[in-house]
């Protein structure tokens, strides 16, 4: 049976199994089959249709706090990569040699004790291509720290806002394969596990990219698992990030896979507006990013107002068409109005796979232009 601790100060050490997740959930709303060997039942979240998967190489592993520090030079200001209300990030150098980011949670902060469990227990068992790898943790006394897979080239809100005068912008394509990568990573945690997880904490901060800026989604501290049976929604306390909030679950607590639906819809408005979801910077009718998008959403003639000046044009028509009318449904009031996941992973997937013939076409129509001047020239 694999199990690890986490310390609880006020008590002896706490062993979290694993192979239940019964930390993150209640025996109402797991999976129940028996055991071949008769020996009983055994309770678990089914991913890809079998209890409790293993990822490849055993999941997450125990570190020291000296490893740790030792890996991060003793958490120097200047390895730091990161910082918000859970504490810090800094980037570092495991004994083996592997680069990390390694998250040090603040006692004080925003990311409690369950939220910490809650992150190792859902990364120690799923296993995607878009959703960012835990390689272990630290409980060293009233330590909480998260080793994760480093991500060179930060996240997606690091790429879109306030860039360096050197930053390129991200380009049209790059920011359609930022959406279909999402939206896979949320398709797997809302179609590929049983009961379904939502995210409940989906943002540009926590879409992290790799060097060839592939999305993984990251920070599962929010992550709930999903009605049940006749349960239509889950009830919990409001939380999230203002500006991403479904409006039926920030004004009853009602949760259900459609929130994150809403929550994917005002990403893809910051993917095509280069706009933050709040803004308190800007004037009071363009604070919020979808109070200010809903005008323009409606009415197709209006839809060049949505898009950031910083692509220039560069993106075919038919395809912003698309992208927008999509994110108008994820975007919907009503909840069951809101389209399924997969059927979105579709639909970019088909607006991506446009959108690059739409290049590929430019690029040789330019090369084909190139050498016709050079021709006259001779």
């Amino acid at each position: 049976m694999k199990c690890f601790s986490c310390l609880n100060t006020r008590t002896n050490d706490m062993h979290i199994n694993i192979d239940t997740l019964s930390y993150v959930t209640d025996r109402s709303s797991v999976d129940t089959r028996s055991e071949s060997s008769g020996r009983g039942s055994k309770s678990g979240i089914l991913v890809d249709g079998k209890v409790n998967s293993p990822k490849p190489g055993g999941g997450a592993r125990s570190f020291t706090f000296n490893e740790l520090a030792a890996a991060t030079k003793n958490f120097r200001e200047v390895n730091m990569i990161g910082k918000g209300g859970f504490g810090c990030v800094y980037k570092g150098r495991l004994y083996s040699g592997q680069v990390v980011a390694i998250k040090q949670l603040n006692p004080d902060g925003h990311q409690g004790n369950q939220e910490f469990i809650v992150e190792v227990l859902m990364l120690s068992v799923f296993n995607h291509p878009n959703l960012v790898t835990l390689i272990g943790y630290c409980t060293s006394g009233a330590q909480r720290l998260l080793v994760y897979e480093y991500m060179p080239m930060g996240s997606l809100e690091d790429h879109l806002y306030d860039l360096e005068p050197d930053q390129n912008p991200l380009s049209w394509n790059t920011r359609m394969k930022i959406a279909v990568g999402a939206a896979r990573g949320i398709e797997y945690l809302h179609c590929k596990i049983s009961p379904s997880v939502i995210y409940r904490d989906l943002k540009s901060a926590n879409i992290l990219l790799d060097r060839d800026f592939s999305p993984k989604l990251s920070d599962f501290g929010l992550a709930k698992v999903g009605p049940v049976g006749n349960r239509t929604h889950v009830s919990t306390r409001i939380m999230g990030t203002y500006g991403y909030c479904a409006p039926e679950y920030a004004n009853s607590g009602k949760l259900t896979i459609k929130s994150d639906i809403y929550c994917f819809g005002v990403v893809l408005l910051e993917l095509i507006s280069g706009r933050k979801a709040m803004d308190l910077s800007r004037e009071n009718g363009e604070r919020y990013l979808v109070g200010w998008a809903r005008p323009y959403l409606k009415d197709p003639s209006k839809f060049g107002h949505l898009v950031d000046p910083l692509l220039r044009g560069r993106f075919p028509r038919k395809c912003l068409n698309y992208a927008i009318a999509i994110t108008e449904m994820c975007l919907h009031e009503e909840a069951n109005q809101r389209p399924k996941i997969g059927d979105v992973v579709v639909a970019f997937e088909y607006i991506a796979a446009q959108s690059k013939s739409h290049e590929s076409r430019r690029a040789a129509r330019r090369s084909t232009d190139s050498d016709r001047s050079r021709g006259e020239s001779y």
